[in-house]
C-alpha cells in the first residue's frame, strides 16, 4: 500500500481525529437547575463552555442566571413539556396539549421573563407533545419569531419531531446524543461519557446532558479538562450551531420509533 495511502487511514481512525483531519467537538448541558443555590454555584464554576438550562419560576433561577452569563455559560430555559404520563405534570410554566396557541405564546413568553439572558431552550420531560407536529409548529413559530433562541431536542421520546419542527421554521437546533446520569452510578457516568465520546468521533459532534447531581458534577470536574489530551473540542451549543450552519459539521434526523412509554424511555439511546 502507497505510504501517503498508508498515512491518510491512519489519520482517520486515529483517537480523537474527526473528518477532515479536525478534532471532534462535545458540548454539555447541565438541566434542572434553579431550584438549589449551591449546586448551581458549583455546576456554574465547572471548567469550559458548560450550558446552564434553568427551570423557570424556581427560587433561584434569575440569580444563577445572572452569575452563569457573568461567568460566560450559555444560559438556557429549560421549558417544561408534557410527559406521556397525563398524571404527572413537568413543572410550573409546562406547555401541554390543553394549550391552545395563544396559551402557549403566554406561557412561554412567561417563563423566558423568569430566566435571564436565555439563548436557547430545551425541553423539560416532553415525551407527550414533543410528538405532536401542531403544538411544536406552534412552539417554533414562536421561537422563530423572537428570532434569536436555539433549540435543543432533549429527545425523550423516539417520536419527537420537535427537532424536524425547529429546523423546518428556521430555528437553529439539534438534539442530544447521550444523558449522562439516568443511572447515578459513578461508573455508569464514566460509560455514558465514554459512548458521548464515541458519537462525537462517529459523526463530528455530539451533545449530551447531565444533571446537579454531585456525582456528575464531580466527575465532570475532574474529566472535561481531560477533553483537549484525548482529542476533543469541548464547545458551547451555539458553537456547533455555527459549524453546522457554515456546513463543517453534518446532522441527520433520527428515525421515528416507537416511543417507550416515559421520558426515561431514550436515556440510553
Amino acid at each position: 500500500m502507497p505510504v501517503l495511502l498508508v498515512a491518510l487511514l491512519a489519520a482517520l481512525v486515529a483517537p480523537g481525529s474527526g473528518w477532515g483531519g479536525e478534532r471532534p467537538v462535545i458540548a454539555i448541558i447541565i438541566d434542572d437547575l434553579g431550584n438549589q443555590r449551591g449546586v448551581g454555584r458549583r455546576v456554574i464554576q465547572l471548567p469550559g463552555p458548560v450550558a446552564c438550562a434553568f427551570m423557570p419560576h424556581t427560587p433561584y433561577a434569575a440569580e444563577l442566571a445572572e452569575r452563569a452569563h457573568r461567568a460566560g455559560k450559555e444560559v438556557m430555559l429549560h421549558l417544561p413539556m408534557q410527559p406521556n404520563d397525563m398524571r404527572r405534570v413537568a413543572g410550573v410554566g409546562e406547555i401541554s396539549l390543553d394549550n391552545q396557541r395563544a396559551d402557549l405564546r403566554r406561557i412561554l413568553a412567561a417563563d423566558l421573563a423568569t430566566v435571564p439572558h436565555v439563548v436557547g431552550i430545551n425541553n423539560h420531560m416532553g415525551s407527550l407533545i414533543t410528538r405532536h407536529p401542531g403544538h411544536m409548529a406552534w412552539l417554533m413559530e414562536e421561537l422563530a419569531r423572537r428570532g434569536n433562541l436555539f433549540f435543543v431536542d432533549s429527545y425523550t421520546s423516539a417520536d419527537s419531531v420537535a427537532l424536524a419542527a425547529a429546523l423546518d421554521h428556521g430555528v437553529p437546533a439539534v438534539r442530544r446524543h447521550v444523558f449522562l446520569d439516568a443511572d447515578r452510578d459513578p461508573a455508569e457516568v464514566a460509560r455514558q461519557f465514554a459512548r458521548l465520546q464515541r458519537r462525537a468521533r462517529q459523526q463530528g459532534f455530539a451533545v449530551g446532558i447531565g444533571h446537579p447531581y454531585p456525582v456528575t458534577v464531580e466527575f465532570l470536574r475532574a474529566e472535561l479538562p481531560r477533553l483537549s489530551a484525548a482529542g476533543f473540542e469541548l464547545v458551547g451549543i451555539g458553537e456547533i450551531l455555527q459549524r453546522l450552519k457554515r456546513g463543517e459539521l453534518h446532522q441527520t434526523l433520527p428515525p421515528a420509533r416507537v416511543a417507550g412509554g416515559s421520558d426515561d424511555a431514550l436515556r440510553t439511546l
